[in-house]
């Protein structure tokens, strides 16, 4: 962490300006509150102290739920999201994420109202959810489905109570560029915001990948998308896979209006336990205030689950 906020200097720093420093390296960055470049989304407004509460996202449970979103998927799932909820409750957390993918194949508003009335009877918030779209592909009905996709699940989370959906770039579509994948990504964002404002929901990019696989990339979309407080960054603990996935996680942390953890993060090819408290302390350190989702991606979910909460809770007191 570089510095705390520096009075009405750094209150009128250029957005722009931050993201180039950000862009050649630099730390966690302090509050970022400045006067906004009007052609780039904002910095999260804070109010100068950081509070966290806890989450777990259903692709914990990700082998023993059944997939049905957006198409079915063959095994034998061990688990329901009704059975997920009330693990969530049993844990005593302040909410649960209830990940698209194993709802039913076909969503209707009887199923959203259930969800939405479990959670609540057992003192749980939804905390939000996630898709699995891309908005790198060429225009076609690929695209105009990836579309249709994010406008269905705005409603849905409209509708159960879910203040942000998880979002992700896209990857690189076979023969073409980067750059034309990166315009294509913006213009969807910029798209699907529009619908996502009128319906009183975030749309958090996550860095998953893709061209979103450095904070540069991240950034990069960041900077173009339209101004617009219905958008931020899913900061994702485990998914930067380089020399320096804490100092990169720094880089979007002044961004994030979600965040998720992972028990496990990669050097390089090089997959190692995580550092939680440092995890954690990056987002303390922008001054976050929102949900810690756990997602954990490990044997034994049911069993191991409850220890890394425990630590997370520690950690967010400390």
């Amino acid at each position: 962490m570089q510095h705390k906020m520096q009075g009405d200097q750094h209150l009128a720093e250029n957005r722009r300006t931050f993201l180039k420093q950000a862009l050649l390296g630099a730390t966690a960055i302090g509050v970022g509150t400045g006067s906004i470049a009007s052609q780039a989304a904002e910095i999260p407004q804070r109010n100068g102290q950081t509070y966290m509460k806890l989450s777990l996202a259903a692709y914990s449970f990700n082998r023993m739920l059944p997939r049905n979103w957006p198409t079915p998927r063959d095994g034998n799932p061990t688990m329901t999201l009704t059975d997920f909820v009330h693990y969530c409750a049993e844990l005593n957390l302040d909410a649960c994420e209830p990940t698209s993918y194993y709802f039913p194949a076909e969503v209707t508003h009887e199923y959203l109202m259930q969800l939405k009335e479990l959670t609540f009877r057992l003192g749980l918030d939804i905390s939000g959810t996630a898709i699995g779209n891309d908005f790198c592909l060429a225009p076609g009905e690929g695209r105009d489905f990836q579309l249709e996709m994010t406008r269905q699940w705005i409603d849905y989370s409209a509708t159960m109570g879910a203040p942000v959906i998880r979002i992700f770039a896209g990857k690189v579509p076979k023969g073409e560029t980067e750059e034309v994948a990166l315009e294509r990504c913006v213009a969807g964002i910029n798209e699907s915001l529009d619908y996502a404002a009128t319906k009183g929901v975030f749309l958090a990019l996550e860095n998953h990948g893709g061209i979103t696989a450095t904070p540069e990339q991240l950034l990069s979309i960041v900077e173009r998308v339209n101004p617009s407080p219905w958008f931020g960054v899913n900061f994702d603990s485990g998914n930067f896979k380089t020399e320096d996935p804490y100092g990169d996680l720094e880089k979007i942390a002044p961004y994030a209006i979600n965040a998720q953890v992972k028990v496990k993060i990669t050097h390089n090819d090089k997959e190692e336990e995580a550092d939680l408290e440092r995890i954690v302390n990056i987002l303390k350190a922008v001054n976050y205030r929102g949900y810690i989702v756990l997602e954990y991606e490990e044997s034994a979910p049911k069993e191991e689950i409850p220890g890394y909460i425990q630590q997370l809770r520690d950690i967010i007191a400390g």
